[in-house]
């Protein structure tokens, strides 16, 4: 789906509602006003249904506009703002299903007409944040990696890859929408919203009162609890992410990775090195004609290429190593038989360093002469105190209940069985995965991945995942994790 044909569908939808609150409950002052309510109603309930499908999806999302925001500003004479961010980030989680809920609620207190004033003002205020958010994103475009956003003289012509954030997150997993065109659809939203405001008592209203105020109660209860059951305790119901059940990773990843290389360059942009002039969509057969008249110490080149035939998605991303530092992917994905991976993106503790005064044996050496020979011999100096600084980690209890009386007797009942069983985890020092795994009495394999891939592949922090031949059989919340017999009985049957 694209944001064109969705656009179409909620087109309709608002028509259709305008059709029957006009004709058919006779509630309509102004026909424009009503079906902009209605439009942008069911817009927002959509776009926040589908984010509350995978609430962590978003919070996932408000972590790296966090993350970035704090970057932005640590480097201007704004740098007190920078602080605040990392606590923003560690509330992510909240602050994303008080957003859905309040998305979806504003859709249906707009199609409702209810609290109009203040279903007006929140509106506007809320498309202005989000006017913000994605111009930010999109204007980063124009940013080098070496440049703060806020030194605009130091801008440069757009490119792609200079985004931090490359998608607002607007319709989840459900639809990726390019940073241009959301900071558009945002300034087209600004419209309804400023003329919401204008016309407040033009808006028109369903039901009376208490009605309205019954729906509103019951909708922010029902979506609250809705967010919190797709990873409190359970992962999504309806999963938009590539690393789906059914889906061989490792045949996905080599279909990817040879439509990326089997891309075609059709045209090329030109930037002069030395006076800024640019040549933009020049056909790449007439550069390959006149190429001595392009020489490389005079302009920069950005090749244009043609769409690959499969989309990339995370799976092109899914590599993993070893804690020596070595390549497992292939190994992980071609194992014939089933086996059990279990997703770890961070594992919750602390690390307190500390210092401890040890003896340290200073030795001299001699030279003797032995027989006809020289030998060289070390002998004691003298003993004396050094400090050594240690590390200790501490892990968090609850989270280490939930390996050691949740995850690890149905892993310990599938080794039992002789079957592959490791972890995979976000990148860590070996000291830490070795105090880790003794304290949360894991007696298999850790090793290592970026931690946004092993957000993708499962929504829970340890999630469970059956392989087979690289083909994703099934996955698990911890907290949905059944018996190691009834997942034998149910899904291991060749």
């Amino acid at each position: 789906m694209t944001i064109v044909s969705l656009t179409l569908i909620i087109g309709v939808v608002a028509l259709g509602l305008t059709l029957f609150v006009g004709f058919g409950l006779k509630k309509i002052d102004n026909w424009v006003l009503s079906y902009l309510q209605n439009f942008t109603g069911s817009l927002f309930i959509f776009s926040g249904f589908v984010k509350a499908i995978d609430p962590l999806g978003t919070a996932f999302k408000m972590e790296q506009y966090f993350t970035e925001f704090e970057l932005t500003f640590s480097g201007t004479w704004m740098s007190f703002i920078a602080p605040l961010f990392p606590v923003l980030s560690d509330m992510a989680s909240s602050f994303s299903v008080i957003m859905i809920v309040f998305e979806i609620v504003l859709g249906i207190m707009l199609i409702l007409g209810s609290v109009r004033k203040f279903t007006a003002w929140a509106f506007l205020l809320l498309v202005a944040f989000f006017t913000v958010l994605t111009g930010f994103t999109f204007l980063t475009g124009y940013v080098p990696g070496d440049v703060n956003f806020f030194e605009f003289g130091k801008w440069g012509p757009y490119v792609e890859t200079n985004m931090k954030v490359t998608d607002c997150g607007c319709f989840g997993d459900f639809l990726k929408l390019e940073p241009r065109v959301s900071f558009l659809k945002d300034v087209f939203l600004l419209v309804p919203a400023i003329l919401f405001v204008m016309g407040t008592q033009k808006m028109h209203q369903l039901f009376n009162l208490p009605v309205r105020g019954a729906v509103i109660g019951l909708s922010v209860l029902v979506f609250s609890y809705y967010c919190f059951s797709n990873y409190v305790w359970d992962i999504p119901g309806i999963d938009f992410r590539p690393f789906k059940v059914g889906v061989n990773i490792l045949d996905q990843k080599n279909a990817e990775i040879d439509a990326e290389n089997n891309v075609e360059i059709i045209g090329i942009n030109l930037t002069n090195k030395e006076n800024g002039d640019i040549i933009e969509n020049l056909p790449y057969a007439d550069f390959m004609a006149n190429f001595k008249n392009y020489p490389k110490e005079s302009w920069e080149f950005e090749y244009i290429k043609s769409e690959p035939a499969i989309a990339r998605t995370k799976i092109s991303d899914f590599d993993v190593s070893g804690e020596n530092g070595y390549e497992v992917t292939e190994e992980i994905l071609s194992n014939p038989n089933y086996s059990f991976m279990i997703i770890a993106y961070k594992l919750y503790g602390d690390a307190n360093q500390s210092s401890i005064m040890v003896k340290d044996t200073v030795y001299k050496t001699d030279t003797l002469l032995v027989g006809d020979e020289l030998q060289v011999v070390n002998t004691i100096d003298r003993i004396e105190d050094k400090q050594q600084i240690i590390t200790e980690y501490s892990w968090d209890p609850g989270y280490l209940a939930k390996w050691k009386q949740v995850v690890n007797p149905v892993l310990n009942a599938a080794m039992e069985e002789n079957l592959d069983v490791f972890a995979i985890t976000g990148y860590n020092n070996p000291e830490a995965l070795a105090s880790f795994k003794e304290n949360s009495n894991s007696n298999y394999t850790f090793h290592l991945a970026d931690d946004i891939l092993l957000k993708t592949i499962v929504r829970s922090n340890p999630g469970v995942v059956l392989l087979k031949n690289g083909t994703i059989v099934q996955k698990w919340h911890y907290q949905q994790l059944p018996t190691f017999e009834s997942i034998k009985a149910q899904y291991m049957k060749e």
